[in-house]
């Protein structure tokens, strides 16, 4: 499942994005990588208003705080799992701006996935008591794979929300748990494409001779 993401940089602070032109500049167009157990900035709604909040990906696992666990939340079970249901059904519902995302099968080898332009991710949220500090985490909901990643093979991804379907999930519009559920569905794009992530090949030091003393540094 997706373990990591890009976004530009300018999207950090773009709250409505669908309804916006992110600025045009170098910096702005700069690709950002997330990961599990780093900071995510998650679209929430509170207090009337739109915010960026920043939150770690990944709950806290109740043995060990520092490991991520759970990371991901299934869309078919989010209001039942008692993990979720509580935050889910009380509001705790975010967005997450991506502009590719990885797929990593049981094999371990990363996929790259570039929708055809961005895409806003469901997530919900929880706010822990961690060594007596406050600490926001967050997880990603996910739908069944689309046609697209189930050759890799994989069974599920990100769970992709259309731009009418922002208000609902966020908790804008007022709407029952089961209309909010409803906004987590399969994304079919013909247009997507996904290309196999080349690693960075480590070369190995050759060992030092007296014409080529380098190998010692």
């Amino acid at each position: 499942m997706c373990g990591k993401f890009t976004a530009k940089a300018s999207w950090t602070e773009i709250v409505d994005y669908i309804y916006s032109t992110p600025p045009s500049s170098d910096d702005a167009d700069r690709p950002v990588t997330y990961r599990v157990m780093g900071n995510l900035p998650v679209i929430v709604w509170h207090e009337g208003v739109r915010r960026v909040v920043p939150m770690r990906w990944g709950f806290p696992d109740p043995s060990d705080w520092r490991k991520p666990r759970p990371i991901h939340a299934r869309s078919e079970t989010i209001d039942t799992t008692p993990s979720f249901a509580g935050v889910f059904r009380d509001g705790q519902r975010g967005i997450v701006l991506m502009q590719t995302f990885n797929e990593a099968p049981e094999s371990g080898e990363q996929h790259t996935v570039l929708p055809a332009g961005p895409i806003g991710v469901a997530f919900i949220w929880r706010r822990f008591c961690v060594a007596g500090q406050s600490m926001l985490a967050c997880v990603m909901a996910t739908a069944p794979a689309n046609a697209l990643l189930a050759g890799l093979p994989t069974d599920r991804m990100p769970a992709v929300l259309a731009p009418d379907d922002w208000a609902a999930w966020l908790g804008e519009t007022d709407v029952a748990p089961a209309q909010a559920k409803a906004c987590l569905r399969t994304v079919e794009d013909m247009r997507w494409t996904m290309s196999r992530e080349e690693r960075a090949r480590s070369s190995r030091r050759r060992k030092p001779i007296v014409s080529d003393p380098v190998g010692l540094f």
